[in-house]
């Protein structure tokens, strides 16, 4: 096994993180490869808020700087906000965003009601790695260019995976396999 640490963090709404989308598929071939890897429930599963997230992601994940935070949708937003505070070794983004996109229910998280701190998370990791879809049907293409902008990640862009909830996706586990061995 490697020092390196895997924490899957799901999107919002997601109650069974191992039936849901890639999250189990992907966990359970870490953890037949050796990677050691956490995935569960968040607290706070719907609303994802920020207040609640990221310190389970500290205190309860132990997410630190041998961690590799792959984080869908939400837990990508959660991703960015923990690595602006905590070193880690790299975080990879799927589906991100950086506004609340209009929407009460993902403005009451707390992500979005700041700045974002670029350079800091650019400090506080060892690699970016960002999975986006320009059809995405959520998050609009040009949300998503945002973080690319300014994240400068190594960058999977699709124009055929929607908002990735698909039950398998060998191209992150082929990264995060990399990336964990490295």
């Amino acid at each position: 096994m490697t020092d390196t640490k895997v924490v899957i963090v799901p999107g919002n709404g997601c109650t069974d993180p191992l039936r849901a989308n890639w999250y189990g598929w992907l966990y359970n071939r870490l953890i037949q490869a050796r990677i050691d890897c956490r995935l569960e429930e968040m607290p706070d599963p719907y609303d994802a808020k920020e207040s609640v997230w990221i310190p389970y992601m500290h205190d309860e994940l132990k997410c630190d700087k041998n961690t590799i935070i792959v984080g869908h949708s939400s837990g990508a937003e959660a991703a960015m906000r923990y690595a602006e505070k905590y070193k880690v070794k790299g975080i990879i983004l799927v589906s991100g965003c950086v506004t609340d996109l209009g929407m009460e229910s993902e403005r009451v998280s707390g992500y979005y009601n700041r700045p974002w701190l670029w350079e800091k998370m650019k400090a506080n990791t060892q690699f970016i790695v960002y999975f986006g879809s320009i059809d995405d049907p959520y998050i609009p293409w040009a949300e998503q260019q945002e973080i690319v902008n300014h994240l400068d990640p190594e960058l999977y862009k699709y124009d055929d995976k929607g908002h990735f909830t698909s039950s398998t996706y060998s191209d992150l586990l082929k990264v995060v396999l990399a990336k964990a061995k490295s």
